[in-house]
């Protein structure tokens, strides 16, 4: 698990300044994985009092930027953040209540998937996400056709 100093010296690698804002994000976004920005800003404020909306949107981008924060937005979804980056994992959405959870790559190093026809891009990442019924609506929707 991550801690404060962790994160600053993972900030510092990055050559960005420790903040109270920076840190409060990062601690947040680790305890809550694919938070929404909304959500993010709520739980920094928890922690720190008062703090912009707009001071939690810059410390987002500056830890993505940075590579210290992975932004997704899956279809019909707002952006959510994690702080698992660094390998080429995928997502798993359920069409039902939102929920998304983390899926390894299925084969290989990054990207892990071949393009049938990269148009002369050079590839270092593939973003795959699966959808479906996650367990507790599936149980749900099992229990409403009973």
């Amino acid at each position: 698990m991550s801690t404060n100093s962790e994160f600053e010296r993972m900030l510092r690698a990055a050559g960005l300044r420790v903040t109270a804002p920076r840190l409060a994000v990062l601690n947040v976004v680790h305890n809550h994985p694919h938070a929404d920005t909304d959500s993010i800003l709520g739980l920094v404020r928890e922690s720190l009092g008062a703090v912009s909306h707009q001071a939690v949107y810059d410390v987002l981008r500056a830890l993505t930027a940075a590579n210290l924060l992975r932004r997704i937005q899956p279809m019909g979804s707002v952006a959510r953040y994690e702080t698992r980056v660094g390998d080429n994992h995928h997502h798993v959405v359920c069409r039902s209540c939102g929920a998304i959870a983390d899926v390894d790559c299925a084969v290989g190093d990054a990207p892990c998937l071949t393009a049938s026809n990269n148009s002369g891009f050079v590839l270092d990442e593939a973003e795959v996400i699966y959808w479906g019924i996650c367990p507790d609506c599936a149980a749900v929707q099992s229990r409403t056709l009973a």
